[in-house]
This record gives C-alpha cells, sequence and structure tokens, in this order.
C-alpha cells in the first residue's frame, strides 16, 4: 500500500500551503500578462528557488491545472432567489458571464490543455460540470414540468451556448466584444428555455 503523503501536507504545512499559494498565485498573474509560464517562471515572478518550486508541482502541466479557477459555489442564485425559471436563469447567466470575463485568462489556458494530449484529468479543469450544476439549479422549478431527460438536454444546451468556449468563438472568430458576447450568450439561455417549455407536450395518454 502507498503510504506516500504530499509534500505540502507534512510538516510546516502552514508555510508550505503560503509557497504553494505564492506560486499559484504568481502564475495566475503570469497567465493573465499573456504567458504560459513553466514552474522556472512561476518560481521566479514568486521569488522561490526553483528547487522548491519543483517540490510543490513536478511539471508545467500540473502548475497551470493548480492556477485553473477554484470555485466552490454551489449556486450562484444568491439569498432568496426567484422563483420564476427565467428570472433564476438569467441571475445564473450573469453570474456565471462575470466569473468567466473575470479569469478568461485561466479558462482560455484550461480549454486549451483540455484540448491536448496527456494524461486524463476526469475531475480537473473543464470537467468538472460546476457549471451544469448551477444550471440544474436555476431550473428546479421545472422539475415535473419537463421530463428529467427534456431538463437535463435543456441544461446541456444552455451550457453549449455559454462559457469560455461560446466566449472564445463569440470574440475571436465572430469578432464580436466582450459586452456584445455576453448579450448574446445570455439571449440563447433565454430562448432555449422558452423553445424547451413551449415544445413540451407532456407525457401521452393511453387511448
Amino acid at each position: 500500500m502507498d503510504m506516500s503523503i504530499p509534500y505540502e501536507r507534512s510538516g510546516r504545512t502552514r508555510q508550505k500551503l503560503r509557497t504553494r499559494d505564492a506560486l499559484v498565485g504568481a502564475t495566475r498573474t503570469l497567465i493573465g500578462e499573456g504567458i504560459t509560464p513553466t514552474v522556472e517562471d512561476a518560481a521566479a515572478r514568486a521569488a522561490i528557488s526553483r528547487t522548491t518550486a519543483y517540490r510543490y508541482f513536478p511539471n508545467q502541466r500540473a502548475l497551470l491545472i493548480a492556477a485553473h479557477p477554484e470555485i466552490d459555489r454551489t449556486s450562484l442564485l444568491g439569498v432568496h432567489p426567484p422563483r420564476d425559471p427565467s428570472a433564476r436563469l438569467g441571475a445564473v447567466l450573469e453570474e456565471l458571464i462575470r466569473i468567466t470575463l473575470e479569469t478568461e485568462p485561466q479558462l482560455r489556458l484550461a480549454l486549451r490543455l483540455s484540448l491536448e494530449p496527456g494524461p486524463s484529468q476526469p475531475d480537473s479543469l473543464l470537467r468538472r460540470g460546476r457549471a451544469i450544476a448551477w444550471i440544474e439549479d436555476a431550473l428546479t422549478p421545472l422539475l415535473g414540468k419537463l421530463t428529467k431527460r427534456e431538463l437535463r438536454r435543456l441544461v446541456y444546451a444552455i451550457r453549449s451556448a455559454g462559457g469560455i468556449e461560446a466566449l472564445v468563438w463569440l470574440t475571436d472568430v465572430a469578432g464580436l466584444s466582450r459586452a456584445e458576447a455576453a448579450e448574446i450568450m445570455k439571449w440563447s439561455a433565454q430562448a432555449l428555455l422558452r423553445s424547451a417549455v413551449a415544445d413540451h407536450k407532456g407525457p401521452k395518454r393511453k387511448p
């Protein structure tokens, strides 16, 4: 049985946590400057020795994955969410797009890493499904009105029309401003919601 303990979890854990946070912070700063940093780059920016940095992150990929923004919130609806599904979805999309724009450099890098061949990272980067959970939370009033399959399809459709992937296409390919891209993503989500509700015919009755 492997009894090894990660370096930062053994001895002087608080100091090691500060060192790790400094490396991650330096990495995010460099990414924001348009640089894809190596472990050496992050160590230099954080004024930490390369030897020490490699104890925390053995390679560039591990460092970049650690720099991916962590969003642990289970809901984006706030303390007193509205009951109307459209209003709830609007609130979630507003916050989701804000998060996407604020962390765009890290998310773009995460998207690139997700498309590159390499070790599978099923629980990291863009594969964690946080946005899916937030959209599902927004649409809970539709439970019972749409079938589970219809609701799941709607959630996936809305997710595909928003997030970093849609932002990249709308800004880089379509040439829109980020404000225009945000409006299109919100409009698309509401259009999908209206279409799903309008198309729902309910369970078929037996003759």
